[in-house]
C-alpha cells in the first residue's frame, strides 16, 4: 500500500495528487476520474478555458471529496493548466503530484508504478514511455515512429537525459520539493511543456526515470497539430541545447569535457572551412590540391569530429542518476490560487 488517503487528509497532507488538465475531453474526464484509486489523496481539475466546460461538468456530475476543481478565465495552454494544478497540490501537502490528461488515453491504475520510484527516493520525476514494449512499437504507425526518434533525440541534447524516450508523453509524476525548486515563470506554457520540463529538471541535476505504459486509444480528437508546433519544437530543443551545454560545461563547471567541445569545434570548423576554400581554389585554377594540402584540412575534420565524440560519451556519463529531493530544504511554495475559482 503506497498511501493511507484517509489518514493523509486527517493529517492536512494528501501524500499523492493528481492534475488533470481539462480542453475538450468532456466526453473522458469522468470516467479518468472514476479510475484513479484510493491511493490518491488529492485530485485538482483545471478547466483551462475549455469550450465544452469540462470543469462544470465535473463540479455538476462528480461526486467525490478528492476533487478540487480549478477554472481559468482564458486558455494558458497545457503547461499553465499543469503548474496551475502544481501550485494547488503543493500547498495542499502533497510530496508527489501526478500528472495525468483527461481524454483517457492513460490508465489511472498506472499512478502507483510514478509514485513508487520518487516515494521510495530512487527519482525525482518519472515520466511514461509507449515504446519500451517492442509488440507494441510494431503496431504503431512508421511516421510516428520516426517524429518521437527525432524529437527524442532533440530532447536527449537539450535535457541531458540520453537515457529517456518518448519525451512529449504527459504522464509523468513529481516530487513536490523539486516542483518548488523549478523557475517556474520560464517554463513554456504550451505543447513545448513536457520537453522543457525535462530541460528545466536536467539544469538542478534531478533524477528522471522512464516507466513502460501502453496508451489507450479510443474516440478521442487530439488537439497537437504536428505541423503548426514542429517548428516551435526544433527552436526551443535547439536553444536549450546551447544553454545546457553553456551552463554546464562554462558557467558551472569546467572540465577536460569543455576542452574537448571548444577544441573539436575550433578543429572541425577549420578543417571544413580549408578544405572548401581549398576545393574552390583547385576547381577555379584547374591545379589539382597538393597532398599536404589535403591533409592539412582532413586531419583537422578527423581529430575535430573525435574530440566532439569524446565530449558526447562525456555527458552521456553525466547523466543525472541520483535523486535529490530527499536532499533539499523545505521552499516557499507558488502564489495562492484565486479562491473563487476553486469547487
Amino acid at each position: 500500500m503506497l498511501a493511507d488517503p484517509a489518514g493523509a487528509r486527517r493529517a492536512g497532507r494528501h501524500r499523492i495528487a493528481v492534475v488533470i488538465p481539462c480542453y475538450r475531453v468532456r466526453a473522458q474526464v469522468l470516467g479518468v476520474l472514476a479510475g484513479i484509486g484510493a491511493e490518491v489523496g488529492l485530485i485538482v481539475v483545471v478547466d483551462d478555458a475549455c469550450p465544452e466546460q469540462s470543469g462544470q461538468l465535473v463540479r455538476e456530475r462528480c461526486a467525490d471529496p478528492r476533487v478540487r476543481v480549478i477554472t481559468h478565465a482564458r486558455n494558458q495552454g497545457v503547461g499553465g493548466a499543469v503548474l496551475t494544478g502544481y501550485a494547488h497540490a503543493a500547498r495542499e501537502g502533497a510530496e508527489v503530484i501526478v500528472k495525468l490528461d483527461g481524454d483517457g488515453q492513460m490508465d489511472p491504475s498506472l499512478i502507483p508504478r510514478f509514485v513508487r520510484p520518487i516515494l521510495e527516493g530512487k527519482a525525482d520525476y518519472t515520466k511514461g514511455n509507449r515504446f519500451y514494449n517492442i509488440d507494441d512499437v510494431r503496431a504503431m504507425p512508421p511516421m510516428r515512429l520516426f517524429g518521437n526518434a527525432v524529437l527524442s533525440f532533440l530532447t536527449k541534447l537539450s535535457s541531458g537525459y540520453w537515457s529517456i524516450f518518448d519525451p512529449t508523453n504527459g504522464f509523468t509524476a513529481i516530487s513536490a520539493a523539486v516542483y518548488e525548486y523549478l523557475p517556474l515563470a520560464k517554463i513554456s506554457r504550451r505543447y513545448f511543456f513536457e520537453s522543457d520540463m525535462l530541460f528545466r529538471l536536467g539544469t538542478m541535476r534531478a533524477s528522471v526515470l522512464d516507466i513502460p505504459m501502453v496508451a489507450v486509444y479510443g474516440d478521442e480528437t487530439s488537439n497537437l497539430r504536428i505541423g503548426r508546433v514542429m517548428t516551435q519544437f526544433l527552436a526551443g530543443n535547439l536553444r536549450n541545447t546551447f544553454k545546457r551545454v553553456v551552463y554546464s560545461y562554462f558557467l558551472r563547471d569546467f572540465s577536460v569535457a569543455s576542452l574537448q567541445l571548444v577544441a573539436g569545434i575550433l578543429l572541425l570548423a577549420f578543417g571544413v572551412a580549408f578544405g572548401v576554400r581549398g576545393w574552390m581554389l583547385s576547381d577555379a585554377t584547374g591545379v589539382t590540391a597538393s597532398t599536404g594540402t589535403v591533409m592539412l584540412a582532413a586531419l583537422p575534420v578527423i581529430l575535430g569530429v573525435q574530440l566532439l565524440l569524446s565530449f558526447l560519451g562525456y555527458d552521456i556519463s553525466a547523466t543525472p542518476s541520483a535523486a535529490i529531493h530527499p536532499l533539499l530544504p523545505a521552499r516557499e511554495t507558488s502564489p495562492a490560487v484565486p479562491a473563487e475559482a476553486l469547487r
